[in-house]
């Protein structure tokens, strides 16, 4: 892969509001961000589109993805949940002269992030606590009991790699976690910030 410009990784337990923070990150101007859309091999959710939340693929499509390469990572985050970055997705946005953003499960955080040292800043999204994840995704009401509770299993292990990432944001308060991600966004990548535009 030839090198581009700056990787911003966002990783975080499900309903840790990191969705939330990408979205308003991807819309201020001056910090040139462009979504790196991941691929799945999950059904679609409600309205989602191919191409636009993830590049959704069957198992046996993204298992000849994975025979050929052509993933900077992937992993099977549940039986038969395959979730992954496409090399030629991240190459597509740094040609276009952008800083790609990552919305991205902690283990594929950090091995982009291993690959990638020098120009990869990898943020951990820390949520007030377990109980609050389980409130949240209950709220969703997009998925069932069991796999709420799959996912807060998950959850107590990935609050476990919070210190493997360059830096913590507690999001308990949204207004202050937006405002934190935004100032560290834009140190990273150079970004001209005036203090008033977060007020």
């Amino acid at each position: 892969m030839t090198e581009g410009g700056k990787l911003i990784i966002f990783s975080a337990p499900s309903g840790s509001g990191k969705t939330t923070i990408v979205r308003y990150l991807l819309e201020q101007p001056e910090l040139n961000l462009a979504f790196s859309v991941s691929a799945t091999s999950r059904p679609k959710r409600g309205k989602e589109k191919d191409g636009v939340n993830y590049y959704f693929m069957s198992i046996s499509e993204f298992k000849k993805h994975i025979k050929n390469g052509d993933f900077l990572e992937w992993e099977e985050v549940y039986r038969d949940n395959f979730y992954g970055t496409l090399k030629s997705e991240v190459e597509r946005l740094w040609a276009e002269g952008k800083n790609v953003i990552f919305d991205i499960d902690v283990v594929g955080g950090l091995r982009i992030k291993k690959k990638f040292p020098e120009q990869t800043l990898a943020v951990f999204v820390k949520p007030p606590s377990v109980d609050e994840l389980k409130i949240r995704l209950k709220k969703r009401s997009t998925e069932s009991e069991d796999k709420i509770n799959m996912r807060i299993a998950k959850a107590s292990v990935e609050l476990a790699t919070a210190p493997q990432f360059d830096k913590v944001i507690k999001n308990y308060d949204l207004k202050a976690a937006l405002k934190e991600s935004h100032k560290l966004v834009a140190e990273y990548v150079g970004a001209e910030v005036s203090d008033t535009k977060e007020d």
